[in-house]
């Protein structure tokens, strides 16, 4: 399949990182010391992927930017030194990058993180050298703009056409969709197959090692 493609493009948080569970824990901790109604797990993973304060924004249905502000902070506190929820790569990752960059395939992330959330998640995982290129939330308008892409797109030189986007959530598939970009969807992650469904993706899958050989099948 991706003989095709001259830069497949991977969003991070749900799709190669399984994630879901310390995003979830650390914006309930933000909203009980904000004081503030402490979302569902549900809702939270509704808002994964999207760039961290205009999530908070729709998470908590405010416009209050000075709250959104303390929430944002309160957040990335709990992220970074409050919470001990593990966040590892989905198993099978690590093979998959490989054999991909074996194959000689341009890889590139597209994240609703920031460059330093993205950074310390390369060193940790030790996997940054799989990557020829990236975008964050902090370089680009957030998902589902196609910001992220397009601007991957121009440092390459390369067409919509050229590129695929994998990820796990509705964001991912708007914002490739948006543009004419081949897309895969991945169910593993935090949105449900069905509402991926809804944009068009070449596939769903619904495990990394079915990533794994889709990715693989013309490589």
């Amino acid at each position: 399949m991706t003989k095709q493609y001259e830069l497949i493009i991977f969003d991070w948080d749900g799709t190669l990182m399984d994630s879901a569970a310390k995003i979830v824990s650390c914006m309930q901790k933000a909203a009980a010391r904000c004081e503030v109604a402490i979302p569902t797990a549900e809702a939270v993973s509704h808002i994964i992927g999207i760039s961290l304060k205009p999530a908070i924004k729709q998470l908590f249905n405010i416009d209050d930017d000075e709250l959104a502000e303390r929430l944002t902070l309160a957040y990335k506190e709990v992220y970074l030194g409050a919470d001990t929820t593990p966040c590892p790569l989905f198993d099978g990752v690590i093979d998959m990058l490989t054999d991909l960059k074996d194959a000689g395939n341009v890889l590139a992330v597209a994240t609703g993180k920031a460059r330093r959330g993205l950074n310390r998640a390369w060193e940790q995982t030790s996997t940054g050298h799989f990557f020829t290129t990236s975008r964050c939330a902090d370089e680009a308008d957030s998902k589902p703009s196609p910001d992220m892409l397009l601007q991957l797109l121009e440092e390459r030189c390369l067409s919509a056409g050229q590129a695929l986007m994998i990820g796990d959530t509705t964001y991912d598939m708007q914002m490739a969709q948006a543009i004419g970009m081949d897309r895969v969807g991945v169910s593993y992650g935090v949105h449900a197959p069905v509402n991926l469904a809804k944009h068009h993706p070449k596939a769903i899958v619904h495990s990394i090692a079915e990533l794994h050989d889709l990715l693989m099948t013309q490589s």
